[in-house]
């Protein structure tokens, strides 16, 4: 086999280790059907390629992830073939979301496994950051409102995405969606394998420093390290700042990000509730904050409304002085009962003190 010459070591080393590589550019196809055309993405589980379907009507192009490394012994391959196809269906499942790209295919070839999805045109995160500044506080807000609709389908389907950060959400070209990619679970089944050269199981972490919270680093992932995940990906677009580029509170381990943003108080407090380095202290779902969200924008009203002091009322009113208090938070049809209620007692007094005037000069 020989290696392009024009080829940078990395990419040499790339060629070697993957087929669709060496397929680039060629007339060849892979698996009958994909015209592989270049490589538009490297990490620690997997190689992406994007290819073009000549076997359906428009050649429309797709994704085609490989996932590393290779499976070599015949009872591994079989226990990892046998959980891959179950993640794989899942992902299937998961891919009816317009959020999510659809799965396309999946299959084991020589021991390699592979992915066939959806092309989303578009730009992650990261790219569109750099294009157009960081988000304002109104920009974080509505990022938050249509990315946590997707969260709380995700986790409903059982399923801990395990990588969100901001290179993994593109924004389409098409509509301007937000498309969350490159889910974990498929990539955690390859990392589990055996090595057969001794009795150790090697488990590698998935996920990526600075995004994952330290249940995670535990290989315990839970609901709550996409919500951590997702915190620091909101520090990321509010400051352009990678994660690692914050100090951290040496005694709870904490992130210190308050003083690199501008938000409100209210604001504020839902994302430091996001970034807790104890999962207990954490939202337990993308459910809470959207109700937290929801209500944000009338906090300060009612904390104005929980301190506010009340001048007195005098006896002449006749109305119970909690009852005056209450009735400046009740509904209009409340506040209308009690002003009845008011005039009735004030009328009452006022007949009241006719009949005193009067009976004494009749008698």
């Amino acid at each position: 086999m020989n290696v392009p010459i024009n080829l940078s070591s990395f990419q040499s080393q790339i060629w070697q280790q993957t087929k669709l590589a060496q397929l680039c550019g060629q007339q060849k196809l892979f698996h009958e059907r994909y015209e592989v055309l270049r490589m538009i993405g490297r990490g620690g589980f997997g190689v992406t390629f994007l290819a073009r379907d000549v076997s359906l009507p428009g050649q429309p192009p797709c994704v085609i992830k490989q996932l590393l490394p290779k499976v070599s012994d015949p009872s591994v391959l079989a226990k990892v073939r046998s959980r891959f196809q179950l993640e794989a269906q899942m992902l299937a499942k998961l891919g009816n979301h317009s959020q999510i790209p659809m799965l396309l295919d999946y299959f084991v070839a020589e021991g390699e496994f592979y992915l066939v999805q959806e092309y989303v045109r578009g730009v992650h995160l990261v790219k569109l950051v750099r294009r157009c500044g960081c988000l304002s506080e109104k920009a974080l807000k509505s990022f938050l409102n249509n990315i946590l609709p997707l969260l709380d389908f995700i986790h409903n389907n059982g399923v801990i995405h395990r990588d969100i950060k901001p290179q993994n959400i593109i924004c389409c070209q098409d509509d301007g969606r937000l498309v969350l990619i490159d889910f974990g679970a498929v990539k955690e089944v390859i990392a589990q394998t055996k090595d057969t050269s001794d009795s150790t199981t090697t488990t590698h972490f998935v996920g990526t420093v600075g995004f994952a919270p330290p249940e995670q680093f535990s290989l315990r992932p839970t609901f709550g390290s996409d919500i951590f995940a997702l915190g620091v990906t909101c520090l990321y677009l509010l400051t352009g700042k990678a994660p690692l580029e914050f100090s951290t509170n040496p005694q709870t381990g904490e992130l210190k990000w308050a003083d690199a943003v501008e938000l409100s108080d209210s604001l504020a407090e839902i994302l430091g509730k996001m970034l807790k380095v104890s999962v207990n202290k954490r939202y337990k779902s993308a459910r809470a904050i959207l109700a937290a969200l929801e209500l944000e924008p009338h906090r300060t009203q009612l904390a104005n409304c929980m301190v506010a002091n009340h001048q007195p009322i005098s006896d002449k009113a006749g109305i119970n002085q909690e009852e005056r208090n209450l009735s400046e938070f009740c509904p209009p049809a409340a506040k209308a009962a009690i002003t009845i209620r008011e005039w009735k007692q004030r009328r009452r007094r006022k007949q009241q003190g006719y009949h005193n005037h009067i009976i004494p000069s009749l008698s």
